[in-house]
């Protein structure tokens, strides 16, 4: 799955979603790329709540002091930015690929 997450986003939410982009990636570097939409989808979830201790479902922003390296919403998670374009462009190049 690490070759869906190459080509980073042109856009961010906050500051810290680039980190976590990097961590998704390293963390994903080596998983197989599953069967369907319903399966990625769920590997993305359970690695995002894995990586911020938190459901994305229902998430606005968070601060992940792991991730703040300084600057006003540095270590910050945009919920929205996941929903909205973080993961459904990892989703579009997942279908592409399949």
């Amino acid at each position: 799955m690490g070759g869906l997450f190459h080509e980073r986003p042109t856009q961010w939410g906050l500051r810290g979603d680039t980190y976590l982009w990097d961590e998704l990636l390293e963390t994903l570097a080596d998983v197989a790329l599953p069967k369907n939409r319903d399966q990625i989808e769920n590997i993305l979830d359970s690695a995002f709540r894995s990586a911020t201790g938190k459901s994305l479902a229902f998430l606005d922003e968070i601060e992940i002091r792991r991730f703040a390296h300084g600057g006003m919403s540095s270590g910050g998670i945009s919920g929205r930015f996941w929903r909205e374009n973080g993961f459904p462009l990892i989703i579009e190049r997942f279908l592409r690929v399949n």
